[in-house]
């Protein structure tokens, strides 16, 4: 068993990677929607997240949008802070979403039910590209990332029960290498790295956006600068 752990307390292993920012002007909906539907060749990014699971437990099916709003003032990224009494990935930053159920067709029918149940995001204001690659979590779930592009206009109603704050990172903060950390954590018998992007709250302190929604963010940024 590993034991409970802080990420933020863990120390960053690893220098940022020097790889270049997506500059701001290649940041655009046009752009992204042409990479999602014409990707060229590209790799993505394994974390250690996905070896650590012990496979022969079985996978969980879950689906999760990454939703991209057009804003005026540029490209963002909604992103969610779960509630504390939550019994798996409390007080975590995630994107909407959750497990598949029967009802569902595929995983991006998943994405889209999911995301208007957490936080009452109607579907007319989202215009699905594609998905990023499959991420599995340390947790056992299979997770299909279903990128989706917001138009504005649109009101949120967050569930109460799953949802303690709905909020938006700028585009190109989350495609700039400069921001993702990596970090580790050791315990007896093993470790693990993951990625971490801290962003500063409007009020005080820090959004920590880690673990597998950072992972899926990495893959995001290295599809776009491919």
């Amino acid at each position: 068993m590993r034991p409970v752990f802080d990420p933020e307390l863990l120390p960053i292993v690893a220098d940022r990677s020097g790889l270049p920012a997506i500059p701001a002007e290649q940041l655009t909906a046009t752009f992204i929607r042409q990479r999602m539907l014409s990707p060229p060749g590209w790799e993505p990014e394994l974390t250690d997240e996905s070896r650590i699971y012990d496979r022969s437990r079985g996978l969980r099916d879950a689906a999760v949008l990454v939703p991209i709003i057009a804003r005026t003032t540029g490209l963002s990224v909604m992103l969610t802070m779960r509630t504390a009494h939550l019994t798996e990935h409390a007080g975590q930053i995630s994107f909407p979403g959750g497990r598949c159920e029967a009802v569902d067709e595929n995983a991006i029918a998943t994405a889209l039910r999911e995301t208007n149940e957490e936080i009452g995001l109607d579907r007319r204001f989202i215009d699905i590209l594609g998905c990023l690659p499959d991420y599995i979590t340390g947790t056992g779930y299979h997770v299909r990332p279903v990128v989706g592009l917001v138009s504005e206009g649109f009101t949120l109603s967050p569930d109460p029960s799953e949802v303690a704050e709905v909020f938006e990172v700028p585009l190109a903060f989350l495609m700039d290498p400069q921001h993702h950390e990596q970090r580790i954590y050791r315990w007896e018998g093993g470790e693990r790295r993951f990625y971490a992007m801290p962003y500063p709250r409007v009020s005080s302190g820090r959004h920590f956006i880690w673990g597998a929604t950072a992972g899926m963010l990495r893959n995001l940024y290295h599809l776009l600068a491919a």
